[in-house]
């Protein structure tokens, strides 16, 4: 999936990552797109709640072979 932008928020437990994706978003404009990587599974919990929140388009999320978590977020 083609991004705009990345956020590397392995290793980094809540709040970090979702702090780390607002910056990032705060960057873009409309209809550009965030590639996130986190490892923190509360992360999938947090993402979802941060875009019902806000308004941003959660595109895709999954686990990686990798033991880690891959969002794309398209902002509003």
């Amino acid at each position: 999936m083609h991004f705009d932008t990345e956020v590397d928020a392995r290793g980094l437990n809540c709040p970090l990552p979702v702090l780390r994706l607002k910056k990032a978003l705060a960057g873009l404009q409309g209809g550009q797109v965030v590639r996130a990587l986190t490892t923190d599974p509360n992360s999938v919990k947090d993402f979802e709640a941060f875009s019902r929140q806000t308004g941003h388009e959660l595109l895709h999320q999954e686990e990686t072979e990798e033991k880690s978590f891959e969002f794309f977020i398209r902002h509003k």
